[in-house]
């Protein structure tokens, strides 16, 4: 039995079974709810049921509060149906440009430690073949089993390589296994590119917020923006817990020597005795919010724990930033589904 989904804010249907997501089926029908993680945590994909039923059950609380679900809201990734639904969401305006995603294999090329707990992993196409993405998208690790794994794609897209940054996570099984047994030269499967954390057009400045492994489709972005001469402001905040934590940041010194449009603001929340004491102490959400007075003329673009996108988020529309120039990126560790 199918049944059929309408966006009334768009006046746009699609038909889907009851074994498919709301986001599987529109995106199978070509209608491109907005989404980032696919697994609950983000909140991208948020929804408001006006008809119909839906069921909604495993999410993070960061992507949407007991009272929104009460409210009428969902999560589109997470959701199925057992009726015909009327949803209300804004579709994004940016669904023609995006690549379409494709399987393919992969040969890793290396693995670096960037600290103590990233590991720098770059990846190969068979041959000659790149592949198409926008700077921020991420690819899929697809396991044995058929589970998968995201990672934010932190190189350009006019490199011939494929860079991620992987953190060790306690108790992540595919994380150790990177760290502690993959090898060079050996072949996996990816399916890429997904998601829509990407620069959209504007003369605005942009307010870069990076927590963790967060800054690695930051770090995308930004040198897409520079091989392209782009000359919008920039304003990098980095948080870490310490400076153990930091990496890259060789790197965004040399982007503040051949760029005057960048500025960089590495921020420690937990800092120890031997770290730079000229280094700004945090959470670095707040960082951002003490260093300006109003976000109205901004666009400001976060990536990090779910935590600190509802933070930023919050805290920033509390200060002028319109809803409209707010994207973000949720990393959330729970186990993935298969």
């Amino acid at each position: 039995m199918k049944y059929r989904v309408t966006i009334s804010s768009s006046n746009v249907s699609f038909d889907i079974e009851p074994s498919q997501t709301i986001l599987e089926a529109s995106l199978l029908a070509g209608i491109n709810i907005p989404f980032g993680c696919r697994n609950g945590s983000c909140g991208s994909c948020k929804g408001k049921i006006i008809s119909g039923q839906v069921f909604c059950d495993e999410y993070q609380q960061s992507a949407m509060t007991d009272d929104e679900k009460t409210n009428g809201y969902t999560l589109c990734c997470q959701s199925y149906v057992s009726s015909n639904v009327e949803l209300d969401i804004k579709l994004s305006k940016f669904d023609n440009n995006l690549p379409e995603p494709k399987i393919t294999p992969v040969r890793v090329e290396s693995l670096v430690k960037l600290n103590h707990d990233v590991m720098r992993m770059t990846l190969k196409l068979p041959g000659s073949n790149s592949l198409e993405f926008l700077a921020g998208q991420y690819l899929e690790f697809i396991m044995t089993d058929g589970s998968r794994r995201a990672y934010s794609i932190a190189s350009p897209p006019h490199e011939d390589l494929l860079e991620l940054h992987l953190r060790l996570i306690d108790g992540g099984k595919f994380t150790h296994f990177v760290f502690e047994e993959m090898q060079e030269k050996s072949i996996h499967r990816i399916e890429a590119p997904i998601g829509q954390f990407f620069l959209r057009e504007s003369k605005k400045p942009i307010i870069f917020i990076a927590g963790g492994t967060g800054f690695a489709p930051i770090k995308s972005v930004i040198e897409d923006m520079f091989h392209n001469g782009n000359k919008r402001t920039i304003y990098l905040y980095q948080g870490v817990r310490s400076g153990k934590d930091l990496y890259m940041d060789k790197l965004c010194l040399e982007w503040c020597e051949a760029f005057e449009q960048f500025n960089y603001i590495p921020v420690f929340s937990e800092p120890n005795k031997k770290d730079n004491i000229e280094i700004r102490t945090g959470l670095v959400h707040e960082a951002v919010l003490n260093d300006f007075e109003s976000f109205e003329n901004f666009q400001v673009y976060s990536c990090g724990p779910p935590i600190l996108i509802e933070s930023a988020y919050s805290s920033l529309l509390g200060k002028g930033l319109l809803e409209d120039d707010f994207f973000a990126d949720a990393f959330t560790f729970a186990p993935q589904k298969k």
